[in-house]
């Protein structure tokens, strides 16, 4: 069994960067709810700080969370911050940060993406944001929540990608921030509700982007905001 001990002091015993990865980690994982994305505790948000990596505990309400619930685990999982129980889904996370350069994860159940992942097996390209995520985005085949199996099917669809959808599941993503992982998660869910919406509008058949179309878009994007 996992270690778990809960330090002393301010923040569970964290350091100043490790509180202020906390604040902002519980704060996305509150507009997860706010934003109706998330439905009581049926989210996660990571976020990586060095080797250590900060997660929601498992099936506690976000609004309940407090500095001194802080709840951390190495990349190998054990427990080194905290006394709540990480998220079921911790190996998926983990996952995440073992495979890519992401330094945040956000997982939801939300609507649109979970009804998405229940009819296709990559959500078409109905818009030039597919770019943002990569491409077009793949469904990674159902496994049982909280599983190695349900982490590799993820890592298999997440190939190239910052973002997948989980079959009869929900949605994850990631990235170098918390907030662009939260984007790329909400951007998500407005791609399944628009090719949800156009695609049920009788005798009618949605319009797709070429990859030609796609690869333009993601040329774009790569210098898309603002430069330092």
């Amino acid at each position: 069994m996992a270690e778990r001990r809960r330090e002393h002091g301010p923040h569970g015993g964290a350091g100043p960067e490790t509180a202020r990865a906390w604040t902002a980690l519980v704060a996305a994982a509150r507009r997860t709810v706010s934003d109706g994305l998330v439905v009581g505790t049926s989210g996660n948000v990571s976020v990586r700080v060095g080797d250590l990596v900060l997660v929601t505990p498992s099936g506690v309400p976000y609004d309940r969370l407090t500095p001194d619930d802080v709840t951390g685990v190495d990349l190998a999982g054990r427990q080194v911050l905290g006394t709540l129980a990480p998220t079921s889904e911790l190996p998926m996370h983990l996952a995440v940060y073992r495979a890519t350069d992401a330094r945040a994860v956000v997982h939801t159940h939300a609507l649109y993406a979970t009804a998405a992942s229940t009819l296709v097996g990559e959500l078409p390209a109905i818009h030039y944001m597919s770019a943002a995520l990569g491409g077009p985005v793949r469904v990674a085949p159902y496994a049982t929540y909280g599983t190695e199996e349900l982490a590799g099917n993820m890592l298999r669809a997440l190939d190239g990608r910052s973002g997948c959808l989980l079959r009869n599941h929900g949605a994850i993503t990631h990235g170098t921030t918390l907030d662009q992982a939260y984007d790329r998660t909400a951007q998500l869910e407005w791609m399944c509700r628009l090719w949800l919406t156009a695609s049920s509008v009788p005798g009618r058949t949605p319009t797709l982007l070429t990859p030609a179309q796609l690869a333009r878009a993601a040329d774009r994007l790569r210098g898309y905001g603002q430069r330092p």
